[in-house]
């Protein structure tokens, strides 16, 4: 991948020189990189419905000639193909900023940025500070990792947890595994956590053969972070009749009954957010925002009825007290 990177951005930077004279100093001209495949990610269609709202909201009072341009590049879930990618994107010249969502796009962008000094990135679910051509804002997954651990807790019978991750980046190893883990040993403090890698964000049959693996031995509940190799886990899960808990989205209807919870991020609001910040000139660039519960871009669904039918009382009611916590600020996680 590297060596691919490499030649592109090389050659990017020769191709560059015929592009330059493209770009209009008085037209304003946005790209959404999306990192996967729009149809397949809730996630991913929230921050295209985002951005396309705050951008059609500005066009409405603007001339034909000022309008901004929105261009949305579906990259596809191979990641060794985003890099190339996104350097294309930048080589253009014409972008004055490139909108996307992954945590591991930091990594991905900075040695882009060597080429392209002058591209900035607004960068969601992900954390990045001190780079100025940079903003990122992650939502707090510190309380969406404990949460989602504390369930997970409450619902196994085994005491044994796994997560399963499409790759280790630094919000993964830092924030989600640790948290997830420690919600999980508050709700029992005999609780373990198995931590499996797929190595790439789309192989469902791998996912499947890692959820298999540690159903062998004795898991019964499941967080799976890895794009559409979660889909294997949740086959797996199905099958193994265990539990499956959910990140970023409301997941219930994928498998009721085996899915027990959905922590959610409202991310079209945010992509509105960070699109109308741009666009009125006032993105607070090299710095990283955290949103959760208390500013309402996260939350713990509770009035799904899979939820209800699946989750006891007493488990339900428990979750409720932390969530509202959490929203009032008299519990912070950390």
């Amino acid at each position: 991948m590297k060596k691919i990177l490499l030649f592109t951005t090389i050659f990017a930077a020769f191709l560059s020189m015929g592009f330059a004279k493209a770009k209009k100093a008085d037209k304003t001209s946005i790209a959404v990189f999306v990192p996967g495949i729009i149809d397949d990610s809730p996630v991913y269609n929230m921050l295209v419905q985002g951005v396309k709202a705050a951008v059609e909201e500005k066009n409405q009072n603007l001339s034909k000639k000022e309008k901004i341009d929105l261009f949305i590049m579906e990259a596809g879930t191979n990641q060794a193909e985003w890099g190339p990618k996104i350097t294309a994107l930048c080589a253009e010249m014409k972008y004055d900023v490139i909108i996307s969502s992954n945590p591991s796009l930091p990594e991905l962008v900075e040695p882009i940025l060597k080429t392209f000094p002058k591209q900035k990135f607004i960068l969601m679910d992900a954390t990045k500070e001190g780079n100025q051509n940079i903003h990122t804002v992650c939502y707090n997954q510190y309380e969406q990792s404990y949460l989602t651990g504390y369930i997970g807790g409450l619902m196994s019978k085994s005491h044994k947890l796994a997560l399963i991750a499409a790759q280790e980046y630094p919000v993964m190893n830092n924030i989600i595994l640790p948290y997830f883990e420690k919600g999980a040993k508050a709700a029992n403090a005999v609780s373990t956590v198995d931590f499996r890698i797929v190595g790439n964000w789309y192989d469902a049959t791998k996912g499947a053969e890692l959820a298999d693996a540690v159903a062998k031995k004795g898991v019964d509940v499941i967080l799976p972070i890895c794009g559409g190799a979660s889909q294997g886990v949740i086959n797996s899960a199905v099958n193994n009749g265990i539990y499956v808990t959910w990140f970023d989205d409301n997941g219930f209807a994928k498998a009721p009954g085996t899915i027990i919870s959905s922590s959610v991020m409202k991310q079209k609001e945010m992509a509105y957010n960070v699109t109308k910040e741009f666009i009125e000139g006032t993105t607070p660039w090299g710095t990283a925002d955290m949103v959760g519960i208390k500013e309402g871009y996260v939350d713990f669904v509770q009035d799904d009825p899979n939820y209800i039918k699946a989750v006891p009382a007493d488990i339900r009611e428990k979750m409720s007290k932390l969530v509202s916590d959490l929203r009032s600020g008299k519990v912070e996680i950390k």
